[in-house]
């Protein structure tokens, strides 16, 4: 026979469970965005602007963006780096969408784009490389990194796409001259961001820079993209997913699997370089990785058939559903891209939910987040016309 005080304790759990039942399924009604209030087919969303004021302001006020940049280096300078590359981007696409504002944004990118290579002039490659990129010998000499090549040759082209810029002409032709004979040497058509390391993300992002350089100035890297396709389809695939691996050594044996911090972006970069295998490789993510519960939707970091350590991209992951910040955020990314409408709302509908969006004077950050990620948000946000552009025209 049950104690008195039992009885009630499981009375209680059972109005809980109940109550639970009804609450959740029914909590996402409170924060789901309306349609076209993150990202939309043109002009700039109410998000988009809150997000871009903020960090116009940060550019406009040194001691605060020298503050939220020693907050971001102190856990990564690639942090730092990224910030800067993602708002770049954002600001290139925002110049089509509101030509009214575009002086404004391009005043902004060249500001960037100027103390980022003085920064990465002054004080060399490491300085917006995580530690460990001193602990090896590069083994394509002498050492350069995929990741800020291919990220500043994106800056560089995008910048130029919005707004022609002479003295950008044989920056963006040197990056793109150094990072095609690099890969062309590799066994597996990538190179190194780190000792020994070569990245999905980073390659993936070269491929896109080729894509634009192309258009802009003439060139013609068609077959080195096709062959890299190739090259990925058979060397460089997870064998159980299909999807594309996230690291990988020089001579292209794989050092972690597909996941969801690199794939999503991966597959916004391979949309300029090759739009079926973007595809391709978008819907065997959804597949794998993309989840939902009860008008939410989020990211896992892996599939079920692979399981990789966490790191500094992939963030804490929630056990049991596999939530990944760093993944989800990505996905935003990847979402917003494919044009995938019914993820990214579920996407949008959580991050307003759990990342703690605070407004002021205007302004939008995310608690749960940090400059860069808010920067990842605004490309998210905005992205589309340069790509959509370059895709279709062989010049702006």
């Amino acid at each position: 026979m049950k104690k008195p005080g039992q009885s009630r304790i499981g009375r209680s759990l059972s109005a809980l469970a109940v109550a639970t039942a009804i609450w959740i399924p029914s909590l996402h009604w409170f924060f789901t965005a309306k349609e076209g209030d993150f990202h939309q087919p043109s002009g700039i969303s109410t998000k988009a602007r809150q997000l871009a004021s903020r960090h116009l302001a940060l550019w406009s006020e040194p001691e605060a963006r020298q503050q939220e940049l020693n907050r971001m280096r102190a856990s990564n300078a690639e942090w730092d780096f990224m910030g800067r590359t993602f708002l770049v981007w954002s600001l290139a696409d925002m110049s089509l969408r509101n030509p009214e504002g575009k002086s404004q944004y391009v005043a902004v990118m060249d500001q960037i784009i100027v103390e980022t290579l003085r920064l990465e002039k002054e004080h060399g490659m490491y300085f917006f490389l995580m530690p460990y990129a001193r602990a090896g010998n590069f083994v394509m000499q002498p050492p350069r990194s995929q990741f800020l090549d291919s990220e500043i040759a994106l800056m560089l082209a995008s910048r130029r796409w919005v707004a022609e810029k002479a003295e950008y002409i044989p920056l963006l032709r040197e990056r793109i001259a150094f990072m095609g004979e690099r890969m062309a040497q590799g066994a597996v058509l990538s190179t190194e961001s780190y000792p020994n390391e070569c990245w999905m993300f980073d390659n993936a992002a070269a491929l896109a820079a080729f894509r634009l350089s192309d258009r802009l100035d003439g060139g013609d890297h068609s077959d080195f993209i096709h062959r890299w396709i190739q090259t990925a389809r058979a060397k460089l695939t997870d064998p159980v997913t299909g999807i594309l691996i996230s690291s990988y050594t020089v001579d292209g044996r794989a050092l972690d699997g597909p996941e969801g911090s690199s794939i999503w972006m991966v597959t916004h970069f391979l949309r300029l370089a090759d739009g079926s295998f973007a595809r391709d490789q978008y819907q065997r993510a959804r597949k794998e990785l993309a989840r939902g519960l009860a008008g939410f939707a989020w990211s896992r970091e892996w599939p079920a058939s692979w399981q990789g350590p966490t790191d500094i991209d992939s963030g804490p992951v929630i056990p049991v559903l596999g939530i990944s910040a760093g993944a989800s955020g990505m996905a935003l990314i990847g979402a917003s891209s494919a044009g995938d409408e019914d993820y990214l709302q579920r996407l949008v509908t959580t991050l307003d939910f759990a990342a703690f969006p605070a407004r002021k004077n205007g302004r939008l950050r995310y608690c749960a987040s940090n400059a860069v990620g808010d920067a990842a948000l605004l490309y998210a946000s905005v992205l589309g016309p340069v790509w959509n552009e370059a895709i279709t025209h062989h010049q702006p």
